[in-house]
């Protein structure tokens, strides 16, 4: 193994909380070894690392050699365990399209487009809220609470239930986070929770409540998430099971909320960090759109996602087994030297941007990319005009997670302008 990584291990969760070490790790794995093997000490069988753009756009493309089917993240699940668990996000093949596309038509650009108005609206009252005060943590008064609003009206929820979605998407996807978990992913107690998506408890919260709003809705008119969910039949012809109900639900509670809301902090920590960007965007809201690009890639609020060999191959001259874990590091691949020039700079004007925060051409290309976007767009055209200066004002707080690049807490002051 080459000297400069020896000292890198992505499977430490504790490498993963300085908001540094983990790029550092990742620059060194893409320059000395960027197909690597990584053991696990914590009952794992270890797994490849895919470091570099090229890598982790081939194996997210390759759909028959690199299978979501036996799951995304590293926990490693039998064959019970998948078939419970089992949602769109661990299917391949003619059925997962069957299952993208009950939704897809929602989540266009052209779809997404008619929700201009509510988020300007939305963006307005969430500020008007939040900027009441020369103090306040920007992750609680604007980042969680703006993307679980649109969510809330695209499953048409009661606005006074948005806390609870943040709260079960805060304790399902930070399950190794003991400020969150409900109970710690490779705590023993987790065991009895083996059969839940990310081994939380507080699913069982989520498909209650799913479970309700499909039982008001089942045979409607309604054309909100939920209702497309039981009223249509996928279009392989197989129905929904009650089980793919609960899953689909799922994870549109949790992906719909935690990326975004993770995507817009670390945007704004940016542009605190590198005041002259802000101030040229302040200067030139027509590079708006150049900048989203530029604060996906740098936010990367998603560090990887995981895929499973289905036959024996090589990448990178490495020789990858069938059964093998292999990880694609999308984080590490935005800040990959032969596709970005200077990587380590926040560049608001940078072009051509191709981050592959969404993922790129795979079948798995993030559904709701388009709702981000146009999130991040309006966040950030209503909230910069509004602020003379924005400061950090304590620590800033990480999630305990080599999956979700998130922020708990970014506590800032602010000056009006």
């Amino acid at each position: 193994m080459p000297h400069d990584t020896l000292a890198v291990d992505l499977a430490d969760l504790d490498n993963f909380m300085d908001g540094e070490t983990p790029w550092r790790m990742f620059e060194a794995l893409r320059r000395a070894e960027p197909v690597h093997w990584n053991p696990e000490t914590d009952g794992g069988r270890g797994f490849w690392s895919l470091t570099r753009h090229a890598d982790v756009v081939a194996a997210d493309r390759d759909s028959a050699t690199f299978t979501s089917e036996r799951f995304v993240n590293l926990e490693e699940v039998d064959d019970r365990q998948a078939a419970l668990r089992r949602s769109m996000l661990e299917t391949d093949g003619p059925r997962h399209l069957a299952l993208r596309r009950l939704l897809q038509r929602e989540f266009t650009p052209r779809a997404v487009a008619g929700y201009a108005t509510f988020l300007r609206g939305l963006t307005a009252a969430t500020l008007d809220a939040a900027l009441a005060g020369s103090a306040f943590d920007f992750v609680a008064e604007i980042a969680a609470d703006f993307p679980i609003n649109v969510l809330a009206r695209m499953l048409d929820v009661p606005d006074g239930d948005t806390r609870r979605l943040i709260d079960w998407g805060n304790r399902i996807i930070a399950n190794t986070d003991p400020d969150h978990a409900d109970v710690l992913l490779h705590g023993p107690e987790s065991e009895l929770y083996r059969d839940l998506p990310f081994r939380s408890p507080a699913a069982l919260e989520v498909f209650e409540y799913g479970r309700d709003l499909a039982a008001r809705r089942r045979g409607g008119e309604g054309t909100d998430l939920v209702s497309r969910l039981v009223n249509q039949v996928p279009a392989d012809g197989e129905p929904l099971t009650a089980r793919d109900f609960d899953n689909y639900f799922l994870l549109l509670v949790v992906a719909g909320n935690e990326t975004t809301r993770h995507a817009i902090t670390h945007s704004m920590r940016a542009l605190i960090d590198h005041p002259d960007q802000a101030e040229r965007l302040r200067a030139g809201p027509g590079l708006m759109p150049a900048a989203v690009e530029e604060f996906l890639r740098w936010a990367s609020p998603v560090y990887h996602f995981r895929r499973t060999a289905t036959r024996d191959t090589e990448l990178g001259g490495k020789a990858i087994r069938e059964g093998d874990k292999v990880v694609l590091w999308f984080a590490s691949a935005n800040r990959d030297e032969a596709v970005f020039t200077d990587p380590q700079r926040f560049d608001i004007t940078r072009t051509p941007n191709d981050h592959i925060t969404f993922g790129k051409g795979g079948p798995h290309f993030c559904l709701g990319a388009a709702l981000a976007r146009l999130e991040m767009r309006i966040m950030f055209e209503e909230l910069l005009p509004r602020l003379a200066d924005i400061r950090p004002a304590g620590e800033i707080r990480r999630i305990r997670s080599n999956f979700v690049n998130g922020i708990k807490q970014m506590p800032v002051t602010i000056t009006l302008a």
